[in-house]
């Protein structure tokens, strides 16, 4: 299946295994829900980027998106296949300075970075300070200034371009709080060169996540160059966005294809420095979660609900835009799909539904439940709710598995508790 990490296999007596490790068996040995991040995917989808756009166009830099997952053993992972990376706050730079990941390739993101973090950034040697204001331009000067440091900054532009994907995951419109819009651009690029702090070097826009369709990134690099060219500049960020199946057999854009109609806006133009910033397209396909099924709820003639020992708090995304999902039994994951089932979480929320209506091999309590495509925003944005621990993570490769961010105890939840 398109949507499976790429060392998905069924191992014995048909039971799912990833980076030659049985999920059954990881289960027991490290708990449940537990993320599974496989780094044979996360390698394999690095250096296709790497290779897809330097074929294109060798002028080429890809950060990773540090907000699909951060950690630092994910981050040390990817810097170590050459990637930049896409920092959006203090915290994020922060892990990327644990990892010992080099932070002169790496771009600052945010609306309202506080000023704080502007100097940790510019402390920490952040190659790119990404400016999304009038505001946070006369900010990032004064901070510069204090600290006597100059800023090379990309303005981040609003280009006003539609794409089809969910509305709170759309950011390129007219209508957004992030960018400047393009009718004001003049007068904040005028007034970023005047500034002697500041050195302008290049624009950046992203129009989205989850895109499925390369033509909106085309129209957003035609512009860009139009832009750099009017300005003298000679750096262009189209941020990230291209999507990942999340279904079985899902159609999304070959990169190789993406790569190619992007190169060709850029052919005969080896001077301009060429950045994108992928997060969900490096580590979506590569996360799997596992939950133990506990209650079975049978309303005859409405709905099959199961229910597992995770959900919104490890997992908001179905809850927040209706983001679906593809699963299976780790056990029966050969055998035939014949129940129709509801997976909903254990959290004290209606909403709280991980995947409704989905067909799987005949469900028992007990079953360890596996969910696809859980690498990307779903660790990154859990939460505590209900006062439940944030699950563990592992990274497996070649029948090993590490433990790379331990399951939170009761004492960490309580640890910043004053009285």
């Amino acid at each position: 299946m398109s949507n499976l990490p790429d060392t998905a296999k069924l191992g014995k007596n048909g039971q799912l295994e990833i980076g030659g490790c049985s999920c059954a068996d990881l289960a027991r040995k490290f708990g449940t829900p537990l993320y599974i991040i496989d780094e044979a995917t996360v390698r394999n989808r690095c250096r296709a980027y790497v290779q897809s756009f330097r074929q294109s166009h060798p002028n080429t830099e890809i950060a990773f998106a540090c907000k699909a997952l951060c950690t630092t053993s994910v981050v040390r992972l990817v810097a170590s296949e050459g990637l930049g990376l896409d920092v959006s706050s203090g915290g994020e730079i922060y892990t990327a300075k644990k990892a010992k990941a080099s932070l002169n390739h790496a771009y600052f993101h945010g609306n309202n970075k506080a000023e704080d973090e502007l100097k940790f950034a510019l402390q920490s040697g952040v190659g790119r300070m990404v400016i999304d204001n009038f505001d946070e331009l006369n900010r990032l000067e004064k901070a510069a200034r204090e600290i006597r440091k100059t800023a090379n900054i990309f303005l981040r532009i609003n280009p006003g371009i539609e794409a089809h994907t969910h509305e709170y995951i759309k950011t390129g419109t007219v209508d957004s709080k992030f960018g400047v819009p393009l009718a004001q651009l003049d007068a904040v690029v005028q007034e970023a060169k005047n500034k002697k702090n500041i050195q302008l070097v290049g624009l950046h826009a992203h129009i989205g996540s989850q895109i499925l369709d390369v033509q909106p990134f085309v129209d957003e690099t035609k512009l860009l160059l139009d832009l750099i060219d009017k300005y003298g500049l000679n750096e262009l960020d189209i941020g990230g966005g291209i999507g990942i199946p999340y279904l079985e057999n899902e159609a999304v854009p070959a990169l190789e294809d993406f790569a190619r109609q992007i190169g060709d806006v850029l052919k005969n133009r080896p001077e301009i420095k060429l950045i994108l910033e992928p997060g969900r397209s490096i580590v979506g396909q590569a996360g799997v979660t596992l939950y133990t099924i506990g209650g079975i709820k049978d309303i005859p003639g409405i709905r099959k609900y199961i229910f597992i020992d995770g959900g919104m708090s490890d997992n908001p995304r179905p809850i927040l835009y209706q983001a679906k999902y593809a699963a299976t039994i780790v056990s029966k994951a050969s055998q035939p799909r014949t129940d129709k089932v509801t997976v909903a979480g254990r959290f004290c929320e209606s909403g709280d539904v991980l995947i409704k209506d989905i067909i799987l091999p005949k469900v028992e309590a007990g079953d360890t439940l596996a969910v696809f495509c859980t690498g990307a925003y779903n660790y990154a944005m859990a939460s505590n709710y209900n006062r439940v621990g944030r699950p563990a993570m592992i990274l497996v490769d070649n029948g090993k598995a590490a433990l790379v961010v331990r399951r939170e105890a009761y004492e960490d939840l309580t640890r910043n508790d004053l009285c």
